[in-house]
């Protein structure tokens, strides 16, 4: 076994492990962080396939951008774990079920990739060629002639969905507080700062006497003999 197939299973090892602890983690946080560990395995091993582009991709994507939004909703959010928790056993059959499934279908899709009698070849099989040979490049190649139009309409989707977010966040809400901006730039110090002169020392306020309790008339009128 050389040093490649070695990396390769210890990076599946890894993977499994992450994956493993993502739905089995009770803490969320640990979960998301359990998931972070889960991608930077799956982007090792794209690059022991030799997929730069996608590997870098996954860790600046999902690792960069949506893992660190998901930890941060995780965090701020005040989750009941154990309400979660408590219809897990009862929906487990049934998740089981479609695990399973799910996994009996990607093995029968999978094992017929590892059928194959030689190395697939992806690169030119020229010395020269080979030394200027670059995943990057023809993967913006194909993306950029071929894949033209799908990539167009999924910008245009995702320009719409941040224009419609940006919309949802700063409408006015009756239940949130609004400020406009241009009276933001108009303040002044003086509108939002009063300074107060006092005195350095101050004289400390006279002591209040105590209330005396009035003597017991049974006990100050003298005794009388008859």
């Amino acid at each position: 076994m050389d040093i490649r197939t070695g990396l390769f299973y210890l990076f599946s090892a890894v993977l499994l492990f992450a994956a493993f602890r993502v739905i089995t983690a009770r803490n969320p946080v640990y979960a998301a962080l359990y998931l972070v560990l889960a991608f930077f395995q799956a982007a090792a091993v794209w690059i022991l396939l030799k997929a730069e582009f996608l590997a870098i991709s996954l860790v600046l994507v999902y690792v960069g951008a949506v893992m660190v939004l998901f930890l941060f909703v995780v965090m701020m959010l005040d989750i009941n774990v154990d309400a979660m928790r408590a219809g897990f056993w009862k929906h487990f059959p049934l998740a089981a079920i479609v695990g399973a499934v799910i996994a009996l279908e990607m093995a029968a899709v999978l094992l017929a990739g590892f059928r194959l009698g030689e190395e697939p070849r992806s690169v030119p099989a020229a010395a020269n060629a080979l030394a200027q040979y670059s995943n990057t490049k023809e993967l913006g190649k194909l993306l950029y002639t071929q894949y033209l139009y799908p990539l167009e309409i999924a910008a245009v989707i995702l320009l719409v969905a941040i224009i419609a977010a940006i919309a949802l966040t700063l409408r006015e809400r009756k239940d949130s507080r609004h400020m406009d901006p241009a009276d933001q730039v108009r303040v002044k110090a003086g509108d939002r700062l009063q300074v107060l002169k006092l005195a350095p020392t101050m004289s400390a306020p006279p002591p209040t006497p105590e209330p005396t309790s009035a003597p017991n008339a049974a006990t100050a009128a003298p005794e009388t003999k008859a």
